[in-house]
């Protein structure tokens, strides 16, 4: 039986691996002075970035038709089982639409994995599990490997300013005040599926230090492990700090990624950040 693997847009993987993995893409959208785009797709993290003025975008998820469609599709080309990895349940509806299609679909066995973060490391998610699927895994074990990475899978990003999170609900006024006056770049995870504070560390610099603290800590622990440098419209300082991290950390395979429209819409350009699983 041949497994398909689905992920939504905000894993942000590049297009060529995504072809070349087989992975399909289900796009959340950003509306911008009243213009709807679906993101990756019709709009671009560069061309985001360039657009987004003083008035805060609204991010929304797909529609289930969206996910029916696509596993429609799937049954149509041969697929037996259909892998889904969503961002977070937590911060999104996508992970509910998902399973709602699922529930719909008929001739394809639909499997929904909820990721608990986004970004990279959903994408780390999706390119192993294709990588499993076209080696001849079926659903179970493509599964059971996704849980066992969920036991490795962390990451911390800061942002520049904490109005954007405040503004999209996720963070309180009174925390963005108070991390505002005293120039507060907090360290931010995901836990139990939301954006949480890890630590308040007050300059920026401090803040990617204790970031590579936590990433060697892990490193001890689990081994060699494939990591993410993630930034908000900051190339030049995502590849510098990912040179830098290579040269530390010779055991850990590195890559380049990006908060895109969607996450960028509620972190802010500037936001950086790393993530990690064990290989």
């Amino acid at each position: 039986m041949k497994t398909a693997i689905v992920t939504d847009s905000t894993a942000y993987i590049p297009a060529t691996l995504r072809e070349d993995l087989g992975i399909r893409m289900i796009p959340l959208s950003v509306t911008i002075e009243g213009e709807t785009y679906e993101e990756e797709s019709e709009l671009t993290a560069g061309r985001f970035y360039k657009m987004v003025g003083g008035e805060l975008p609204k991010t929304s998820q797909p529609p289930v038709g969206k996910f029916a469609e696509c596993y429609s599709r799937l049954a149509e080309e041969g697929f037996g089982a259909v892998i889904v990895i969503t961002l977070s349940s937590g911060i999104s509806g996508t992970f509910a639409s998902a399973v709602q299609a699922g529930d719909m679909a008929d001739n394809i066995d639909v499997r929904v994995f909820d990721s608990e973060i986004s970004c990279m490391m959903q994408g780390f998610y999706a390119i192993r599990a294709a990588k499993m699927a076209r080696s001849g895994a079926g659903p179970e074990e493509i599964m059971d490997e996704l849980a066992r990475m969920q036991e490795t899978m962390d990451a911390f990003f800061m942002v520049d300013d904490l109005s954007h999170l405040q503004r999209g609900g996720r963070l309180s006024s009174a925390q963005a005040l108070i991390g505002g006056l005293l120039q507060v770049k907090p360290l931010l995870h995901f836990k139990d599926k939301v954006i949480v504070p890890f630590e308040k560390i007050r300059t920026r610099k401090k803040a990617m230090a204790r970031i590579e603290q936590l990433l060697g800590e892990a490193a001890a622990a689990n081994g060699a492990l494939e990591a993410a440098v993630i930034h908000a419209n900051r190339p030049e300082e995502a590849e510098a700090w990912k040179a830098s991290l290579q040269e530390k950390f010779p055991e850990v395979e590195f890559v380049t990624s990006y908060f895109g429209p969607v996450i960028g819409t509620h972190l802010g350009e500037g936001s950086m950040g790393l993530g990690w699983v064990k290989k």
